[in-house]
């Protein structure tokens, strides 16, 4: 019994656009990491890349659930004594808001080369804007 292994077509890959506008951020990091990883193509392979682009816009507009907005805490360690910090979602939200959606997504990819490589598809800005119009990509709308 071999192993079937399909030919991922890297010229069959497709643009998503997802506006983050009122979505929760949890929901919105599945589904994501879902495209990223190509789960939702018959093609899926656990160890290969075969998933599509995905554009969000309005990453600011996310919405966190319960009191998340306040007594969440983000964790950095600059690696001396007592150099811990923590940061509350509403400071990440307001100086990156791309880094809440990157954060929530990057949890939810593998943790190895694979998971490094999926990362480099997404792309997430802050406003309604984006520079990959030419790529045509498709809309997509988030899962309440």
């Amino acid at each position: 019994m071999k192993t079937f292994l399909p030919k991922v077509n890297l010229d069959e890959r497709k643009w998503h656009v997802v506006d983050a506008n009122g979505a929760v951020l949890g929901r919105l990091a599945a589904q994501i990491a879902n495209i990223l990883r190509g789960k939702n193509k018959p093609v899926y392979t656990p160890h290969l890349d075969a998933g599509d682009f995905v554009v969000v816009i309005n990453a600011d507009k996310v919405m966190v659930t319960g009191k998340k907005e306040t007594n969440k805490k983000f964790m950095t360690y600059s690696g001396w004594k007592g150099g811990e910090k923590y940061t509350s979602v509403e400071q990440v939200r307001a100086r990156h808001p791309e880094k809440l959606i990157t954060h929530a997504v990057r949890g939810m990819v593998p943790k190895n080369r694979l998971g490094r490589v999926l990362m480099t598809k997404l792309k997430v800005y802050k406003g309604d804007k984006h520079p990959h119009a030419a790529q045509q990509p498709a809309a997509l709308i988030p899962a309440k």
